[in-house]
């Protein structure tokens, strides 16, 4: 009497090829890697807007620019977002102020502006860390399941002619063997995929709320920082 396969999902994964578990098992890394990122990111991200809006709070509600800075720079921690950006442009716009005795304020301004945009180049770099993991995980994924499932159908088809057996019970263990590469694949990609669009948007829009601080910044460093002397 033939005892009937196993067709339950650790059954069907335990009796599929070497090759297609590896196929597996290399999704199921991607999909862990996958959302140790995904969760890191909204951890960071939310973490970077409540940063921009207590700075903004406190920033524009009336403070003196060098008092803010000195109280900025008391604090021994790593500055950030806007507070990064703040930080380097007016202590930029200072130094040029102390050397320079004309106090030219085009050359004050684009000194500021200056290291305003690096510190917003490094800024953006740390949100859009791994987010191309991301996306690589999201689109390559149902194409490594793909192969995984290919493989396995055409291992099971070989076995079948081999065997000479033509009934659907005997090559249906090993196609759905197969197929569960395709769904690992696709359990992959899809939160991956999500996710990288999110985020990308939500950088996009931190970045857009920095550069429109860069901006009102510089204002406000032409209109009030150029016509004295900064502390």
């Amino acid at each position: 009497m033939t005892t009937a396969p196993d067709m339950s999902i650790i059954g069907l994964i335990a009796g599929a090829s070497p090759l297609v578990q590896g196929v597996m098992l290399l999704l199921l890394m991607a999909s862990i890697v996958s959302w140790m990122i995904i969760f890191h990111k909204h951890a960071q991200m939310k973490r970077a807007r409540t940063e921009i809006d207590a700075f903004e709070e406190r920033f524009w509600s009336g403070v003196n620019l060098s008092e803010f800075y000195n109280a900025l720079t008391r604090d021994d921690r790593p500055r950030t977002g806007m507070a990064a950006m703040f930080e380097a442009g007016f202590r930029e716009f200072a130094r040029l102020r102390r050397q320079d005795a004309s106090h030219d304020p085009a050359l004050l301004l684009e000194g500021a502006q200056r290291g305003m945009k690096v510190a917003m180049t490094r800024e953006m770099d740390r949100l859009e860390e791994h987010l191309p993991v991301l996306a690589t995980i999201g689109s390559i994924s149902p194409y490594v399941g793909l192969f995984g499932t290919v493989w396995g159908i055409m291992s099971s088809f070989m076995g079948l002619a081999n065997a000479g057996n033509t009934t659907l019970q005997a090559v249906a263990p090993g196609i759905a063997e197969a197929l569960i590469a395709t769904a690992m694949g696709l359990f992959a990609a899809i939160p991956a995929v999500v996710a990288y669009n999110r985020y990308s948007n939500d950088a996009d829009r931190l970045f857009n709320r920095m550069e429109g601080f860069q901006e009102e910044f510089l204002s406000l460093l032409h209109r009030q920082g150029a016509a004295r002397p900064a502390a």
